[in-house]
């Protein structure tokens, strides 16, 4: 059981910890909630609770932890995402360093005109999820994510053909 905790947690760490991070958590926040998920999931095997996808199950315990922590921070000072890229991004040495800084900016832009559920199920998509699964991790119907993604996919799709 411990051994199948810690093989998810160093496999699925970082994608818990970024899909935090698109729920509005700040990232020391984030940090927290990835360790408390990965606990919760430890104690309900511990308990006999029979988890199928344990991926899936985390997902939404991060999820819906998330969402309380968030609640939780809206007191504190926003979060600036684009600071932590400012202050560790090099200073451009090339014109094509600028280009593509100046394409991913557009492209995080466009991510942010995005409705939350289509940035969640982007995201999860984007972890390898299939739909009954992102929307098991959402509480929405696979159908329901098909339409999310395909808006979003629509969308992204208008803002890269300006």
């Amino acid at each position: 059981m411990q051994a199948l905790v810690a093989q998810l947690f160093e496999e699925s760490r970082d994608d818990v910890y970024r899909y935090l991070l698109t729920l509005g958590l700040h990232p020391p926040l984030a940090q927290e909630a990835v360790q408390e998920v990965f606990l919760k999931l430890y104690t309900s095997l511990k308990k006999g609770e029979d988890i199928q996808n344990p991926r899936g199950w985390v997902f939404r315990v991060a999820h819906n932890h998330g969402l309380k922590v968030r609640a939780r921070q809206s007191n504190e000072e926003p979060f600036d995402p684009n600071m932590e890229a400012r202050l560790t991004a090099p200073a451009a040495s090339t014109e094509h360093d600028l280009i593509e800084r100046e394409r991913m900016l557009g492209f995080h832009r466009a991510v942010e005109g995005l409705s939350e559920q289509q940035k969640r199920c982007l995201f999860l998509r984007m972890e390898g999820m299939r739909y009954p699964e992102i929307g098991s991790a959402l509480g929405i119907s696979a159908s329901a994510v098909g339409e999310f993604l395909r808006r979003a996919v629509l969308r992204l799709r208008k803002v890269h053909d300006v």
